[in-house]
């Protein structure tokens, strides 16, 4: 099964530059084997156009290397605090895509002002505050300010998105960067005409129960 996920995980981690969602070497996909709870994600420093399954770490929830001759991801500690402290969530994916780390860096959120954005985040896209890199601060940021938000910012950073999958958050990533983008470019026309709460929430509530194959 391990084997199975480390192809898995290499290849989402490729849907990063793919989807221009991260610069040379930034950015990390994990998943979590449902089975034994070990968590995979990519190396650090290693470009995208280098990685294979074989270079995908495999490490506990304590972040002790049980697979792999590589050193994890310097997130990897945030990651594996989102982890123990969510365990409905499967994948963390973490960018600096350029339009929603835009708003990170404006430490603003990003608000609903599109159907895109009420179906698929149920609300606003939070911005969290500054947490330090390479420890557990930015995982506590993610799960403290996160809600029922698939994605959150992280002020003067990027972004962190989860999902019941590695997949189902790297699709997070793809999407909040889409809608950060339309949003930019909205604000330059005037000021944004946000949908109103109740109408995010029906949104939201269609789009869990009726979106794609069930």
């Amino acid at each position: 099964m391990l084997e199975t996920l480390k192809e898995e995980i290499c290849h989402l981690n490729l849907e990063l530059p793919k989807n221009g969602l991260v610069a040379w070497t930034s950015g990390n996909v994990s998943g979590r084997d449902p089975g034994s709870g070990l968590v995979l994600i990519k190396p650090s420093g290693v470009r995208y156009e280098s990685l294979t399954p074989q270079s995908i770490v495999v490490v506990d929830l304590e972040g002790r290397v049980v697979d792999g001759s590589l050193r994890p991801s310097v997130d990897t500690a945030a990651h594996l605090y989102i982890y123990r402290h969510r365990p409905d969530v499967g994948g963390v994916v973490h960018t600096h895509s350029t339009f929603a780390t835009a708003f990170a860096a404006a430490g603003r959120p990003i608000p609903a002002c599109l159907t895109a954005i009420c179906d698929e985040f149920g609300g606003p896209i939070p911005c969290a505050g500054y947490a330090r890199v390479g420890g557990e601060e930015i995982g506590r940021e993610v799960v403290d300010h996160i809600g029922v938000s698939p994605a959150i910012l992280l002020r003067n950073h990027g972004v962190f998105t989860v999902g019941r999958t590695a997949e189902a958050a790297v699709k997070a990533a793809v999407t909040v960067e889409d809608a950060a983008r339309t949003v930019f470019f909205a604000m330059q026309l005037g000021p944004l005409d946000e949908v109103a709460p109740e109408e995010v929430a029906r949104a939201h509530q269609r789009y869990l129960e009726h979106y794609g194959q069930k």
